[in-house]
């Protein structure tokens, strides 16, 4: 009886949290300003172009300027869009900040910074060069590194902003030939999820996006079957609803979200013998 009433007490706590949350996040982003990260292609390329239709200000970056350019031009003259292209290269702390102080100097805030830089590689641990796993880590964890560092002050003295760091599915598991790439994507969901609680009592928040495959330039070199593949351009549009909602983890689609949720309780042994098989 006593472990029933715990059941029930925890359930309502949870329904409480939950109903707080719905009463505290609803997002308005017309005229916020949005930086992302990794702007020239793939899921940053196609954020852009949403955000633009919900009427934000952009501040895009990336290491491609000339595709930045281009993508303002066509944004502003579609959408009548604020857009700042920056060239900034994530991994060089220097450029980070520097590109930071632009966005202030220009637009004199940033609502909402969306991490997105990645760099992906496949092959086994016994091939992969120390320059290649350093690169994924170099991008994928300490860019997200460098930008909150520089953002961070900027929401508190604000009092408000919003960090959104792409994260992916692959973080569940240690799968075959992907050993740094899934790695780099587990340190930066506990990261996140670290600096999530250290601002939960701040109106500084912090979503994760762990995405299944994604149909990107980075992922068309991948040489095996991906389950469940979808367009770059729905993928920002499910990011979008979810920042809209701020919630705190936003991860799709369905079927890889309930296969890596399965995979994730597999016995250690079960899931070595069957990945093995891969």
């Amino acid at each position: 009886m006593f472990k029933l009433s715990k059941i029930w007490f925890t359930l309502f706590i949870i329904k409480k949290l939950n109903s707080s949350v719905i009463i505290k996040f609803k997002l308005e982003l017309s005229n916020k300003v949005i930086l992302i990260t990794g702007a020239s292609s793939g899921i940053g390329f196609e954020l852009s172009k949403v955000f633009a239709a919900e009427s934000c200000k952009l501040a895009l970056l990336s290491r491609r300027i000339n595709i930045l350019n281009d993508l303002a031009e066509e944004l502003h003259n579609k959408f009548n869009c604020k857009v700042l292209p920056i060239k900034c290269d994530v991994t060089n702390e220097n450029e980070v900040r520097n590109a930071v102080e632009a966005v202030i100097n220009h637009f004199q805030k940033i609502d909402i910074a969306i991490l997105n830089s990645g760099k992906s590689g496949r092959t086994t641990t016994e091939i992969v060069s120390h320059e290649s796993a350093k690169e994924i880590f170099d991008v994928n964890v300490w860019g997200i590194f460098n930008c909150v560092k520089e953002i961070l002050p900027i929401f508190k003295l604000q009092g408000l902003g919003t960090f959104v760091g792409i994260s992916s599915l692959a973080e569940k598991r240690g799968f075959p030939k992907s050993g740094i790439y899934c790695a780099s994507k587990a340190a930066v969901s506990i990261f996140l999820e670290s600096l999530r609680v250290e601002l939960w009592k701040t109106n500084i928040n912090v979503l994760t996006v762990k995405p299944g495959f994604i149909k990107t330039p980075m992922t068309e070199k991948n040489n095996f079957k991906m389950p469940f593949l979808i367009d770059a351009n729905k993928a920002a549009r499910i990011i979008v609803k979810g920042i809209k909602k701020e919630k705190r983890i936003i991860q799709f689609p369905f079927p890889t979200v309930l296969f890596s949720k399965l995979l994730r309780i597999l016995p250690n042994n079960i899931f070595e013998y069957i990945a093995s098989k891969t």
